[in-house]
């Protein structure tokens, strides 16, 4: 059973920095390309960060120069170093990975960073 578990949200003050982790299991942890997602209220989920297996990155461009997405192969965690942090990086974290072949998501629970002074 493949499993994604977050950690590391909380509440912020603008110009701070939070760290998210995700653990995975059930998987071969090298083999996958990792991504995080957020969902600010009302808004659709939108992707922010992607890395592959060979440790390759893309950023969306809100989160550019601020956000760093890294991954650990030993500890079969990715994190993603939010730095710089505005009130508009206010959401829900999701981590997510994808099986290409079974063409299925998942999703990790989540985790909410607030940026609010």
């Amino acid at each position: 059973q493949v499993q994604l578990v977050e950690s590391g949200g909380g509440l912020v003050q603008p110009g701070g920095s939070l760290r998210l982790s995700c653990v995975a299991s059930g998987i071969i942890f090298t083999a996958y390309n990792f991504r995080w997602y957020r969902q600010a209220p009302g808004a659709q989920r939108e992707l922010v960060a992607s890395i592959a297996p060979g440790g390759s990155t893309e950023y969306a461009d809100s989160v550019k120069g601020r956000f760093t997405i890294s991954r650990d192969n030993a500890k079969n965690t990715v994190y993603l170093q939010m730095d710089s942090l505005k009130p508009e990086d206010t959401a829900v974290y999701f981590c997510n990975t994808r099986n290409d072949i079974l063409r299925r998501d998942y999703w990790g629970q989540g985790t909410k960073d607030t940026v609010s002074s």
